[in-house]
């Protein structure tokens, strides 16, 4: 019997890494159950894999990406010793095909799980400014009709559609319906013949529909699903030359990252965005200051953290100052990131006094978010030490619960579950867990 060879790829990124190979198995595994497919991984079968044992071909990736977090560029096949997998196409497809093949895989329910599972990576390549202003290509090929300004407010207004249901009933059903709308109405209106200004304008349009499908694909945990869509955003923004949506894009894409707990990229993301916005006016500058300070604290950066954290506040005073816009970003947003930032900086007693007043704040229709961000402050509550009020902040989150599709609230739930259960000879524990346990998809309980 032929002895197996080594795996000399592997072996050198693992040197590289500074892994034990018990580390090495965590973040495979961790990388797995952040896709949604919890992995058992241990010592013997990172050792395997080492001395030449081929890991199976849905492993591979989350090698791959496991190897990149760590030393932070991108990773091939062949650099790990895997064997290349067939490349799907030999060009790039242009920005609307790929738009339209992006779409069709997310409203057929048959694909919809395999575009579902690819992963977060943090080696993505993400277009500059300069690289995309102006760029789409193919864009006239295959009109088959003249559109107007009419057919931009018809996209406008099914965006606007779009996230009042995704604010109050969460995305998971909001998002195939977007996806539907892009692939059936939008890509043909990017084809379409039209005048300049109408051109840009639709381009402009159906980038901000792309970045608030990839935000639902946020909220629904489908995270690889969620940074192609931002990408088609950042293209279409460039393309029109829409600097707004370029960063909140960017932005988006940094509150994506610092969740996952990937601080060192969310504080790239949201420098990028800053850095992308010269002339923001006082609201916008609050909204990306707030997610630069959030971004900072979590990689430990005190002092830009609370830099950032204060000129978001002056820049909202200055905002509040002026006419509202409902619906931008707005004190309550900003006390959710005071709250991040004490929280990440070790203040959990400041981070649940602004969370409560960022509830205080909160327009009544953001119900998802309303949901979420109670559990969030319930846990903290709870870390604190204070049971009865956490439960009566979960009680509060669950009367919306029911009403709200929503993956990051589904995955609160189970945590309300797993955090309470311990405690449930205490009569309010139990009541509270009860509750819980009755109104918790079985889904999300096996």
């Amino acid at each position: 019997m032929a002895t197996r060879k080594p795996n000399t790829g592997l072996e050198r990124l693992y040197r590289e890494s500074g892994w034990t190979l018990r580390q090495f198995a965590q973040e495979v595994n961790r990388v797995g159950t952040e896709r949604g497919t919890p992995l058992k991984y241990q010592q013997p079968s990172a050792h395997q894999w080492l001395s030449g044992h081929m890991p199976k071909d849905s492993v591979r990736p989350l090698i791959l990406e496991a190897f990149a977090r760590r030393l932070l560029r991108p990773i091939t096949h062949s650099e790990a010793g895997f064997p290349t997998p067939p490349k799907e196409a030999n060009t790039r497809p242009n920005v609307v095909e790929g738009l339209i093949d992006l779409g069709r895989h997310d409203v057929d329910p048959s694909r919809r799980s395999i575009v579902g599972a690819s992963l977060f990576s943090v080696a993505l390549t993400i277009p500059n400014w300069p690289d995309v202003v102006g760029r789409m290509e193919a864009i006239h090929t295959g009109r088959t009709q003249r559109i107007g300004m009419r057919e931009v407010e018809v996209v406008a207004a099914m965006t606007e559609r779009v996230s009042e249901l995704d604010d109050q009933f969460g995305g998971r059903h909001a998002r195939p319906m977007a996806a539907a709308f892009l692939v059936n109405t939008v890509a043909p209106y990017l084809r379409a013949d039209a005048s300049e200004e109408v051109r840009k304008a639709m381009m402009s349009a159906a980038s901000d529909l792309c970045y608030l499908t990839g935000y639902m694909a946020v909220d629904e945990g489908l995270h690889g699903l969620a940074q192609r869509y931002y990408l088609k955003a950042l293209e279409l923004a460039g393309a029109s030359e829409d600097h707004l949506t370029y960063c909140t894009t960017l932005r988006g894409m940094s509150v994506q990252a610092v969740d996952l707990g990937h601080g060192k990229n969310a504080m790239r993301l949201a420098n990028a965005a800053a850095a992308a916005s010269p002339q923001a006016g006082p609201r916008m500058r609050a909204f990306l200051a707030g997610q630069q300070a959030h971004a900072a604290a979590q990689i430990g950066d005190r002092s830009d953290s609370l830099m950032y954290l204060r000129e978001a506040e002056v820049a909202m005073d200055k905002a509040e100052s002026q006419e509202k816009i409902f619906g931008s970003y707005d004190p309550a947003a900003l006390n959710y990131h005071t709250s991040q930032v004490r929280y990440e900086l070790g203040d959990l007693a400041g981070a649940v006094e602004a969370m409560q007043q960022s509830d205080r704040l909160r327009y009544s229709v953001y119900r998802r978010t309303r949901v979420h961000q109670r559990m969030i402050l319930a846990e903290r509550q709870f870390a604190m030490g204070h049971l009865e009020a956490a439960c009566a902040t979960w009680s509060s989150a669950m009367d919306d619960y029911p009403l709200v599709q929503s993956g990051r609230a589904d995955q609160r739930m189970l945590n309300l579950l797993r955090l309470v259960k311990p405690h449930i000879k205490n009569n309010v524990a139990r009541d509270t867990y009860e509750r819980a346990r009755l109104i918790t998809p079985r889904a999300y309980r096996a």
